[in-house]
């Protein structure tokens, strides 16, 4: 799964590593080292802009989908739905059933994104653990997060789906009227050994946690993003996971399992498990 994530590059460095075409100032965020559900997030999406915008930026054809950075809330609402309030638990959405799910089926279709990232944290279960869970029985209290990302320090680029919801309570001029929120792709976690692993500890995605974000090589990107791709069995192929090998992973401070701490600090790699949490 994901439920933690980092992301700390200013968007005119995103803009240039995804080429986009229109990004607004004013929808700039600070650096996020711990991004959790319902926060505000970056996204990259081709999509016509609105009559406003390419009446004011005359190189735009109207009608034709333009690649924008865009501030989106991670947690997607389904636009048929009543109240916003599930979208907190809808921060992932499987690949192996997302053309199929009611909540994602139209999003991804028509509505998908790239959510970029430095990397995501994962939060180790040991095997006695999982024991413990599948029986029902209390877990321990601590455990060992890591922090996953490219070994290459490139962007790490999440596929995602992104909706529009419209709360009907408000006025069309409202500013929160229409909300657009989002949710990343997963799918089942890499069992090949990592670039890079830790001295002790996981040597696999797969030991951390079952389940990982579907991150997008670059030669993915405009397929993904190209709004006219609708067929479901075309767009189903790309949701293969990326080459194996392209992940590190390094054990990073319990300070990072709550939510309030936030900075750099966050990302610091340690020797080792901190003493008491599990692997």
């Amino acid at each position: 799964m994901c439920g933690r994530y980092a992301a700390s590059r200013a968007p005119e460095d995103l803009a240039g590593i995804f080429e986009v075409d229109k990004w607004e100032p004013e929808e700039t965020l600070a650096p996020d080292y711990n991004v959790a559900p319902t926060k505000e997030v970056y996204a990259v999406l081709d999509r016509p802009l609105k009559d406003a915008d390419a009446a004011s930026t005359s190189s735009f054809v109207m009608g034709k989908p333009v690649r924008q950075l865009r501030k989106l809330k991670w947690g997607l609402v389904p636009s048929w739905a009543k109240t916003p309030e599930g979208g907190a638990r809808m921060i992932n959405a499987r690949a192996e059933t997302v053309h199929e799910k009611p909540s994602y089926r139209r999003a991804f279709t028509t509505r998908r994104c790239i959510l970029p990232a430095d990397g995501y944290y994962e939060w180790v279960t040991a095997a006695g653990e999982r024991e413990l869970e599948v029986e029902g029985k209390k877990k321990r209290p601590r455990k060992q997060p890591y922090f996953v990302t490219p070994a290459d320090g490139s962007v790490f680029a999440m596929a995602g789906l992104y909706e529009f919801w419209r709360d009907r309570t408000l006025p069309d001029d409202h500013p929160r009227a229409w909300w657009v929120t989002c949710s990343v792709i997963t799918t089942e976690a890499e069992t090949s050994p990592l670039a890079t692993a830790p001295a002790e500890g996981p040597r696999a995605l797969a030991d951390i946690h079952p389940r990982m974000p579907l991150m997008l090589t670059p030669d993915h990107w405009d397929a993904w993003l190209d709004p006219a791709r609708t067929d479901v069995d075309d767009l189903r192929e790309l949701l293969a996971p990326p080459p194996t090998g392209l992940m590190r992973a390094y054990p990073v401070s319990t300070a990072v399992s709550n939510v309030r701490n936030n900075g750099p600090e966050l990302l610091t790699e340690l020797e080792g498990p901190e003493e008491g949490t599990l692997f």
